[in-house]
């Protein structure tokens, strides 16, 4: 994919959970190593959003060019004043494009508009594209742990953005 193709954002519609938990998945076993308890949980995310989905509370972007899905994210309600940003993901081709920014700016104007006060989320230290675009909106790294969840040590962390 070259930059001079226009890709747009969108709201989650029928298929698409499926195939980010999938593409997800697959790409964070190939790039990290990370193989099934990684997919379970995924699956088991994207399952939960399905299920228990609240409109005006929850959303699930989708950034897609030409009709192929380039990346997403979810913005799940934690509580009362707090969202979760969970899976956000971007195809290879189309990181450095501005996609993961504008995937998580998309649920901080979405947050703020569902009257959330803060959104939080968890990572891992390994993911440095995701961290900056993290620390580019402002969020804040709250806690850090080392754990062994998906086959070898990682350090995960915990991240929140007061809106």
């Amino acid at each position: 994919m070259t930059e001079a193709k226009q890709w747009t954002l969108r709201t989650f519609r029928a298929g698409d959970l499926g195939h980010i938990a999938g593409r997800q998945a697959a790409l964070y076993a190939e790039e990290w190593g990370w193989g099934r308890a990684m997919e379970a949980m995924i699956y088991d995310i994207a399952g939960k959003f399905l299920r228990d989905f609240q409109p005006g509370k929850e959303g699930c972007w989708v950034a897609e060019c030409e009709g192929r899905i380039l990346g997403g994210v979810f913005l799940c309600a934690e509580d009362e004043s707090t969202a979760r940003l969970r899976l956000l993901y971007a195809e290879p081709e189309a990181r450095g494009l501005g996609v993961g920014s504008a995937l998580v700016r998309r649920c901080t104007e979405f947050a703020r508009h569902a009257g959330y006060q803060g959104i939080v989320l968890m990572t891992h230290a390994a993911l440095d594209s995701a961290r900056k675009i993290y620390l580019a909106e402002g969020y804040r790294l709250i806690a850090s742990e080392e754990q062994e969840d998906f086959g070898k040590l990682e350090v995960t962390e915990h991240w929140r953005l007061d809106l």
